[in-house]
């Protein structure tokens, strides 16, 4: 049994900086790779970042790249979501996600596994 925890989110004013972190448990951690999306209110989830099984490649939306920066600690089952930079549309709940699928990064049909996400809001 796959469980992933989300932690971080919170309210900030817009320009500043949250980082968000989801633990995994029941899963070879390292194995898998990570994605965070984000879902604000009335819209579909979206991509926002995603990190493969070494941490050596890392891919992001148009809209947050040069302000989000994923990792990850395998040794603590851990992704991390630096956000900077934060803008009023950045204000969604967040999700962290393990990768169980082949195909492209950007699906979420290709995650089987979810968090259950934690709030950012992005005061202007």
């Amino acid at each position: 049994q796959v469980q992933l925890v989300e932690s971080g989110g919170g309210l900030v004013q817009a320009g500043g900086s949250l980082r968000l972190s989801c633990v995994a448990s029941g899963r070879t951690f390292s194995t898998y790779t990570m994605g965070w999306f984000r879902q604000a209110p009335e819209k579909e989830r979206e991509f926002v970042a995603a990190i493969n099984r070494s941490g050596g490649i890392t891919n992001y939306a148009d809209s947050v790249k040069g302000r989000f920066t994923i990792s990850r600690a395998n040794a603590k089952n851990t992704v991390y979501l630096q956000m900077t930079s934060l803008k009023s549309e950045d204000t969604a709940v967040y999700y962290c996600a393990m990768k169980t699928r082949s195909g492209g990064y950007g699906y979420p049909r290709l995650y089987d596994y979810w968090g259950q996400g934690t709030q950012v809001t992005v005061s202007s």
